[in-house]
């Protein structure tokens, strides 16, 4: 199965299908997760097509290991939209219902996913289906999350991931990954929010009688490069961009990690990703940065040099350009560490509440 990075495609009903998410299923993995993505899935779209302008659709297929007489193959078991052809955006590694410990390591999962990343698609990974993900290496030097009880386990069995258990989910554009059993629903919204938009979304939840995830930038504009548009030299540089953003990113550098004249780079990097090198690197970099004023209470200025700005009144500045608030704004606006914050130093400065129990 071969991904291809062509257009959008319309489907019988003339809904555009706006991404193929598939799940895969392995063994002793969280079968109840794969339902239960597809009807998250089933219900985003049901309302994109009603709702939506043009009216959208997400595809979804299931994908498992199969053996044959040439060697275990990956084939497509379900399908929303058999008649397409497969064009892999995101695929979902489900938990596993046995700890790590237990899981056994699966050489064909890892090809295949190593291949898919290759050609732009976005993996994804629930609990201790991270681990599966990790196998690949692609985790190296990135931020990963996963279930809180086996978070040292990754951590050692892993050492070049950045191991943050207390994150529910970690949306590093290319890479996702969400931390308990259940966070599959968390996975699923943000990807439907992603895809469809936040009233989408929002209305997803509601009918499933979930909370929205816990990450929302939907109030702004969301960084959502191009990974499929068929550059394997561009991708390779985007993927070093997202794992390293606190370091410099010249444009001679770039080119040289590509191995590139910078004008034949530049002129690449345009017709591939829609943006210049120095556009996306800030726009990769503003992203990041929202996310750590919402989930950390880190100083700005540690902010800003964690994503590559020295200058913090710089930083500032660009922040503002782009959200159209300063970085403490926005905090306030949708700090979730700081409100939690507020809140249990409140909680410390009032009396305990006892239920009086009346005498007989």
């Amino acid at each position: 199965m071969s991904p291809t990075a062509t257009g959008p495609h319309i489907d019988e009903t003339g809904a555009r299908v706006v991404g193929e998410v598939g799940l895969l299923e392995y063994a002793d993995c969280q079968v109840s997760a794969i339902h239960g993505l597809r009807d998250i899935f089933r219900v985003a779209s049901e309302y994109a097509v009603e709702s939506a302008d043009p009216p959208s659709v997400i595809r979804v297929s299931t994908w498992t290991v199969s053996a044959t007489d040439d060697g275990p193959v990956m084939v497509c078991t379900s399908d929303t939209h058999p008649e397409l052809a497969h064009r892999l955006s995101h695929v979902i590694i489900p938990p596993s219902l046995v700890v790590p410990e237990l899981m056994t390591s699966a050489g064909e999962l890892t090809d295949w996913l190593v291949g898919l990343r290759s050609q732009g698609t976005t993996l994804c990974a629930v609990c201790a289906g991270v681990f599966l993900l990790a196998e690949t290496h692609l985790l190296d030097s990135r931020d990963a999350t996963t279930h809180w009880a086996f978070a040292e386990e990754l951590a050692r069995r892993y050492p070049k991931v950045r191991v943050d258990p207390s994150r529910m989910v970690i949306d590093d554009v290319d890479i996702m990954t969400a931390a308990g059993i259940l966070a599959w629903v968390d996975l699923g919204l943000t990807l439907v929010d992603r895809m469809l938009g936040p009233s989408v979304m929002l209305h997803t939840a509601r009918f499933v009688l979930a909370d929205p995830p816990r990450r929302r930038q939907s109030l702004y504009q969301e960084f959502t490069p191009r990974l499929q548009h068929g550059d394997s030299d561009i991708r390779a540089v985007q993927a070093r961009l997202h794992a390293c953003l606190d370091e410099p990113h010249s444009v001679e550098h770039l080119a040289r990690i590509a191995a590139m004249h910078p004008r034949t780079f530049q002129r690449r990097f345009k017709e591939a990703t829609g943006l210049t090198a120095t556009e996306y690197v800030q726009a990769a970099r503003i992203a990041k940065a929202r996310e750590l004023l919402e989930l950390t209470n880190e100083p700005v200025a540690q902010i800003s040099l964690g994503v590559g700005y020295l200058d913090v009144s710089n930083f500032r500045r660009l922040f503002q350009r782009a959200t159209g608030v300063a970085p403490s704004e926005y905090r306030r606006r949708f700090g979730i560490a700081a409100r939690v914050d507020r809140q249990e130093e409140s909680s410390a400065g009032q009396p305990a509440r006892i239920r009086s129990t009346p005498s007989r």
